[in-house]
């Protein structure tokens, strides 16, 4: 018993070993690809043992969050989006914040925290940051092409306010709702053409 328990540990170790060197070799052998940043995901070395590593890396990253709506950035899987937050607008007037999210899946992904929203009041540059709290819906996943393979990423954001707008956000001036990422769905279209 104690042999096959060992010789299970080594497999185990070993494929976690396996999983770690293949995502460093990615990551450093593509410097025109996207940098993905996985927070929150579990790691391939605490996979149980009747999943592979590499079927648990796959899974950990069916479908990102293009930060800034930028598909050659930094591409996120489950932020957390901790200081200010992440950008969700290519112009930095809308940010995720201290975000929890309750799934992640192939389809959608649902969380809770805080939208930040640039008032634009007199302008974008001097406007007031409204944090507001919000349930964000991402969906319709969109595939992109790099150098560094193929990889999906949000096109759609929908929010619910459970405490609802300021004043300041409402009627004309409120956020787009539902916002479709028309930078990304654009560029994911161009990547994957040739």
């Amino acid at each position: 018993m104690l042999i096959t328990n060992a010789r299970r540990t080594r497999r185990i170790a070993g494929w976690a070993g396996i999983a770690c060197a293949a995502l460093l070799a990615t990551a450093c052998n593509s410097p025109g690809g996207p940098s993905v940043v996985v927070t929150g995901a579990p790691h391939p070395a605490t996979a149980s043992p009747a999943t592979t590593p590499s079927t648990a890396v796959r899974e950990a990253a069916v479908i990102f969050l293009a930060q800034g709506q930028d598909i050659n950035g930094k591409l996120l899987f489950m932020p957390a989006c901790g200081g200010f937050g992440c950008p969700l607008s290519g112009d930095s007037t809308a940010f995720l914040s201290k975000m929890t999210w309750s799934s992640w899946s192939a389809t959608g992904a649902v969380g809770t925290g805080t939208y930040k929203i640039d008032g634009c009041d007199p302008d974008c540059a001097a406007g007031p940051i409204y944090p507001v709290a919000t349930v964000v819906t991402l969906s319709n996943p969109v595939k992109v092409c790099s150098s560094s393979g193929t990889r999906r990423v949000w096109s759609k954001a929908s929010f619910r306010f459970p405490d609802g707008l300021p004043k300041a956000l409402r009627g004309g001036n409120g956020p787009k709702n539902p916002w479709v990422f028309s930078s990304v769905v654009s560029a994911a279209r161009q990547s994957c053409r040739g």
